[in-house]
């Protein structure tokens, strides 16, 4: 396992640390913009709530005021949202309103959930030590490299991938965090499979929906 980076994968990843250290801040104008445009994506023919709503909740944010649920996510986790919204409008319309399959009375909140999901990428890459110190995060280093939204790109397949063992599981609110822990092993799994060159090629990528 080369565990050394190339200069493209060390700059990369250099800039996604850079990213995963900046706090959401709900005093900062980009950062609220940056909210209005998930909430339009989220809901393109609503008007877009102040900052501070009930309406929120709708969204899966736990109170009225949504710069509160950032804790462990940071920045990045909002980006994240916001690059699958685009990206993949249709899986990310089907998590947002729990369209597929049997769902639990007590089903996890959606933005929270995607918050949680960007806090354990980050962790399971190993993305704050200087160099990779396992096999998934040496090969995401290379797909980095090949692909600067990979982060994000990943942030789409763990996500779907999530809910999809979340329904297998049949679970409820009070078992999520066996669910994203299973989330994470099965994409370790992915990431250590031979012939991996992008983040298209996880198995579980055949889940997203444009």
């Amino acid at each position: 396992m080369d565990t050394h980076p190339c200069d493209l994968e060390e700059e990369r990843l250099k800039k996604l640390q850079g990213r995963l250290q900046v706090p959401f801040d709900g005093n900062r104008t980009e950062h609220q913009d940056a909210l209005r445009q998930l909430w339009t994506l989220a809901y393109p023919s609503r008007e877009i709530p102040p900052l501070k709503s009930e309406l929120w909740k709708e969204m899966g944010w736990q109170g009225q005021d949504p710069s509160t649920d950032f804790r462990g996510g940071g920045y990045i986790s909002l980006e994240n949202l916001i690059y699958f919204a685009e990206e993949y409008p249709e899986s990310f319309q089907n998590l947002l309103h729990k369209r597929d399959g049997k769902r639990a009375e007590w089903e996890y909140p959606f933005a929270v959930a995607g918050i949680n999901i960007s806090f354990m990428l980050a962790q399971m890459l190993d993305l704050q030590s200087g160099k990779p110190t396992t096999m998934a995060a040496a090969r995401f280093l290379e797909l980095l490299g090949e692909d600067e939204t990979a982060f994000d790109h990943l942030f789409c397949v763990a996500f779907q991938m999530m809910d999809a063992q979340w329904l297998a599981k049949r679970a409820s609110y009070m078992e999520f965090n066996d669910v994203l822990k299973s989330t994470r092993t099965q994409l370790e799994r992915e990431l250590k499979l031979e012939d991996i060159s992008s983040i298209k090629d996880l198995p579980a990528h055949n889940l997203l929906k444009r």
